[in-house]
């Protein structure tokens, strides 16, 4: 189980001496207090002394209402949820004898997942005999899909041998897509 790290307010400050901002007074300047006076101050104010930063020397605390504090805390963190982007590793499967149909609509779904900003694992499936054929002729099959993806893309991880047969991973190119608009210019 991992520990989350609480934020100390009142009298879980341990620091001597401390940095006080007051959020009632934004003009003023942070001033160094012993711990006791400023919990009584923010006692005072009817709000909460909470530590602020608690590895600088003095620590940095605030004086403020806890619960808008911890609202902040949750809608920050909320929006840094919402810019942050996952990429996923998408996987497309073709065999030997796949038609040019078939192909192009799987290419056309691999382009779109790329314009996406995730990654294609493009995997040849090999059964039987197809596993011995020689490598130039596999090289050629997977190629057939690799032309007819639109997105521009470069190659993560060149052709290897997988488990079903041979694979390669793909991902967006963004350096041709700088390059475009900058010949635009």
């Amino acid at each position: 189980m991992k520990k989350t790290e609480q934020t100390r307010i009142n009298n879980q400050i341990r620091a001597r001496e401390v940095r006080v901002i007051d959020s009632t007074e934004a003009d003023k300047e942070p001033a160094v207090m012993d711990t006791r006076e400023a919990i009584a101050l923010a006692m005072e104010k009817g709000l909460d002394l909470i530590e602020i930063s608690p590895n600088a020397n003095p620590p940095i605390v605030k004086i403020m209402d806890y619960g808008k504090f911890s609202y902040d805390q949750k809608k920050k963190a909320s929006e840094q949820k919402k810019k942050a982007h996952v990429t996923e590793t998408k996987s497309i499967q073709v065999k030997i004898g796949t038609g040019d149909d078939m192909l192009a609509m799987k290419a056309k779904k691999a382009s779109e997942w790329l314009k996406e900003g995730h990654r294609i694992k493009v995997e040849l499936y090999l059964v039987g005999r197809s596993k011995y054929s020689e490598k130039e002729f596999k090289q050629e099959r997977l190629d057939r899909i690799l032309k007819l993806i639109t997105e521009n893309y470069k190659i993560a991880q060149p052709l290897i041998k997988s488990p079903k047969g041979m694979m390669v991973i793909l991902e967006k190119d963004r350096a041709k897509k700088q390059g475009e608009k900058e010949a635009t210019k």
